[in-house]
């Protein structure tokens, strides 16, 4: 068995404040460092080929870490192929997407970026085939056209960058990654990056979910890549691989094979371009011989010294290598934590109104879980009924004054699974039938007709909500007027402008704040 022993240069943290710059796309050809493990030696040390107008980590720590050649790219030959077949790959296969006919076809360069930006916010955490829509739409109002996409504080901070870069840089994106990430509110290292390449062909690498995926089965890298080291090594790797002639094209392409292709369960092997130069097919060809018997001796296959357990970047001891896993035994990832369980109990206030119907919303605060959505009144959920039903009253009051505590009712329950918590909703309802209407609430709530109510700033959860208090009024589910104007099944979608891209990047920053102000409200 041939034992390769080499020494890579990384240096970027998983939160890097700086995006890593244009790299030589040279031999890795530097000295081993002696380690325990003679197959597995080197570190992770500053990376030598950033620019000097890349901003470095002042207290950036050398991450000492034995690290095999056998995870590496060691030569020119290999990128290129890596990178030729992949593209061409990609220019017969890749999807029809709208933001990218959008950024191919906008001249504009701030245009061009702002397309891209908002495509790869949508795209964090979400599916492309969830997305498509709300970016074909677009944005009415941030919060809520993005409500059905989760991770709200998302839409918050794209506008609050846009507004940053029509008020504050003249209406001009930022031009690279760094900049990109220095700048603009919540832009954190993969955005940055994808914008730079796609919109404006820096060569700087991107590391998503599917482009880890990729490159820790090329590379046979079994370890965590949500993990410091293996995610600084996954970096330089995407650094090292992108084609400096068609950068984001090249991430494109990368992220479009790890989602159609080398998928996380079921991947496509005979499909994919990059086959003969992935490690982790290699590995399934060789334990198939061994199975088999057709593999015998000691033959001179390339591997990771595997039974040192001194390599960082090789599946954990703990987790040795599963026949029926095939490929997918990389990356093995860390056993996600389940939800923590909490409840709440949430009332729907309900008056007549000159329009018809109308429910009370109160804004939830501005940091935290949903931060500034609409909500239903609510409260923490306490151990006996005649607590909870006083502590919800307490909470109406607040918002709409005195109430007729015997009209409160219980409706059922509602379960909503956030990314981290597991959330269930005591739903009750209180109509107020005979009296007058309020008219004036404090900051922070509104009256809303039910059909207002469909296309407000409110999550999925609180749609949930409503569904259990239309469901237990009279005549709500045979055709009633009231089902006819206000259930999800029967209303008119509301029509989403596209304006806003329009209204953003003009010649004069007054009119641009004007439109985008206009946009927002």
């Amino acid at each position: 068995m041939r034992k390769p022993r080499a020494a890579v240069g990384s240096g970027h943290r998983k939160q890097a404040a700086s995006q890593e710059g244009r790299q030589k796309h040279a031999k890795n050809n530097s000295q081993a460092k002696p380690s325990a493990c003679d197959a597995c030696a080197g570190m992770i040390a500053e990376c030598p080929g950033a620019p000097a107008g890349l901003a470095r980590q002042p207290e950036e720590v050398v991450l000492q870490a034995s690290v095999s050649s056998y995870h590496l790219f060691r030569d020119v030959a290999e990128v290129t192929a890596f990178r030729g077949s992949l593209l061409s790959w990609y220019d017969q296969e890749k999807r029809d997407l709208p933001w990218r006919r959008r950024a191919e076809d906008e001249m504009d360069l701030d245009r061009r970026a702002y397309a891209v930006w908002v495509s790869e916010v949508m795209l964090q955490q979400t599916q492309v085939a969830t997305v498509i829509n709300y970016y074909t739409g677009w944005m009415q109002e941030v919060n809520q056209l993005w409500a059905g996409l989760g991770y709200y504080s998302r839409g918050r901070r794209l506008q609050e960058g846009a507004r940053k870069v029509v008020e504050e840089l003249g209406g001009h994106m930022p031009r690279t990654a760094e900049t990109l990430q220095q700048l603009l509110p919540g832009v954190g290292r993969y955005t940055a990056g994808a914008i730079a390449s796609i919109a404006f062909g820096q060569a700087t690498g991107v590391v998503d979910g599917n482009v880890a995926r990729v490159l820790c089965r090329v590379r046979a890298i079994g370890a965590d890549p949500s993990s410091t080291l293996v995610s600084q090594q996954l970096w330089g790797l995407a650094q090292q691989l992108v084609d400096p002639a068609r950068p984001g094209d090249f991430n494109q392409a990368a992220m479009e094979l790890g989602a159609t292709v080398c998928t996380p369960q079921r991947p496509l092997c005979s499909q994919c371009p990059v086959e003969s130069l992935c490690r982790a097919r290699q590995r399934v060809e060789q334990e198939q011989l061994l199975a088999s018997g057709s593999l015998s001796g000691s033959p001179d296959v390339e591997e990771c010294a595997p039974n040192t357990g001194q390599c960082h970047l090789c599946l954990p001891p703990s987790e040795p290598w599963d026949q029926t896993l095939g490929v997918v035994n990389f990356p093995r990832k860390a056993s996600r934590k389940p939800p923590r369980e909490e409840s709440s109990a949430t009332c729907v206030l309900e008056q007549p109104g000159a329009l018809g119907a109308q429910i009370l919303l109160v804004q939830r605060p501005n940091s935290g879980l949903l931060a500034g959505l609409w909500e239903f009144p609510s409260v923490t959920w306490e151990p006996s009924e005649q607590l909870q039903r006083k502590a919800l009253l307490q909470e109406l009051q607040r918002w709409a004054g005195p109430l007729p505590a015997t009209h409160l009712r219980h409706l059922g329950e509602v379960v909503h699974t956030f990314s981290h918590i597991k959330l269930t909703y005591q739903v009750y309802g209180l109509a107020l039938e005979g009296q007058t209407p309020v008219t004036t609430v404090p900051p922070g709530a509104r009256w809303l007709t039910q059909e207002e109510f469909h296309t407000a700033a409110v999550s999925t959860a609180m749609k949930k909500v409503f569904r259990v208090y239309q469901g237990q009024q009279p005549g709500t589910c045979m055709g009633s007027k009231r089902s006819q104007v206000s259930s999800p099944c029967s209303r008119k979608k509301p029509r989403m402008g596209q304006q806003v891209l329009d209204n953003f990047f003009r010649s004069h920053i007054s009119t641009d704040a004007h439109s985008l102000n206009s946009a927002a409200q």
